[in-house]
């Protein structure tokens, strides 16, 4: 048996391989994932949740320069290169976008930018605020490749801090509704009867009452913010992949191997778990390629209502949200980036799905 299950693990592998847009789907989800566990590595603005504000420069198209000053201020951070390498630094310093600058009486003298070719404020900083007066390497010309949000914050690092939650989202709610969905599919299709009936009637009710507004209710229950969001998607998902999973075992029971399995004695128990969930693994796959498509919609739907990931952390249904008015304002770039990164992940764990589906196929 284990054998026979190895080589069709092979031939599908084989077929899997094959299909162009399945593994240029599945390169794309390597990529994102690995920029999303590294997002302070590649972020221009590596501080938490890339949230330095400039309201001087906000909504800067891409490709946008300026001279910025940064004003030490003196404070050590403790904070170890594990937490700055994953969830950002502590930035205690000050960054101001200036227009220009020169260096008089021990004070250096600098014009704040102001758009619209406006004349920014004059002010000045000692010269002794900076370790060893050393002013000039405080002072870099800044690049914004995305351009500045509407708060003056790179978005460039937005986006790809707000990859994060859209990625790991996938992963908590297809964890979560595995557990779940395997569990009650399992005891429905085993058992039968009363059993079945229950679960059954608990499937139906959870089926009829629609996704988003499942997924609100769990939220405002458990309270608005990052863990609450993941785990109501996760509990909203269970449905389907128990259905699948009940409905794979009640044609998988009457199998020979299971009735041998019964005849030598094996509690159900290992039944299940070792000789008819191995068997139906296909489908499982399959399905939770779909779910983690279907978890970063809906993870975005609900941060477009504001009730998913909160300000100030990075998200890209939030990133929408907070732009979208900017489409008629000239700017659709703020919302159509984060539109687009949504679409990039949505359909290659699509194309990743249809691949997988075509690679398990028995009948071919």
């Amino acid at each position: 048996m284990s054998n026979n299950n190895n080589s069709l693990t092979r031939l599908a592998l084989q077929k899997f391989k094959k299909n162009f847009w399945g593994v240029f789907s599945f390169g794309i989800i390597l990529v994102i994932g690995f920029i999303s566990i590294f997002a302070y590595v590649f972020a221009p603005d590596a501080s938490k949740n890339a949230n330095q504000m400039h309201l001087s420069i906000h909504s800067k198209p891409p490709g946008f320069e300026v001279q910025m000053l940064t004003i030490p201020s003196g404070i050590e951070s403790s904070q170890n290169l594990f937490s700055k390498l994953f969830f950002g630094k502590d930035n205690t310093d000050t960054e101001i976008p200036i227009q220009s600058y020169n260096v008089e009486d021990n004070a250096l003298h600098y014009v704040e930018y102001a758009s619209d070719g406006l004349k920014g404020q004059e002010k000045q900083v000692l010269l002794s605020q900076f370790p060893n007066s050393d002013y000039k390497s405080y002072i870099d010309n800044r690049s914004f490749l995305f351009g500045t949000d509407k708060y003056g914050r790179d978005y460039l690092s937005r986006i790809l801090i707000g990859s994060r939650i859209s990625f790991f989202i996938g992963f908590v709610a297809v964890f979560i509704s595995l557990i779940v969905g395997l569990l009650m599919g399992s005891l429905a299709g085993y058992y039968g009867g009363k059993i079945d009936a229950f679960i059954m009637w608990i499937i139906n009710i959870a089926w009829s009452i629609p996704t988003l507004l499942l997924v609100i209710a769990i939220t405002l229950a458990l309270g608005k913010g990052f863990w609450q969001v993941f785990i109501a998607v996760g509990l909203t998902m269970w449905v389907e992949v128990a259905r699948v999973v009940r409905g794979q075992i009640i044609s998988a029971k009457e199998m020979q191997y299971v009735t041998a399995a019964r005849a030598l004695g094996y509690k159900d128990y290992r039944i299940i778990t070792k000789h008819i969930l191995p068997n139906i693994f296909g489908p499982l796959i399959v399905i939770s390629a779909a779910n983690f498509a279907a978890a970063i919609l809906i993870e975005s739907g609900l941060s477009f209502l504001g009730i998913g990931a909160q300000p100030p952390m990075a998200s890209w249904g939030a990133m929408i949200k907070d732009h979208y008015n900017y489409i008629i304002l000239g700017k659709p770039y703020l919302a159509l980036i984060p539109g687009l990164c949504i679409m990039l992940l949505v359909m290659a764990f699509m194309l990743v799905g249809n691949a997988l589906r075509d690679a398990l196929d028995v009948k071919t």
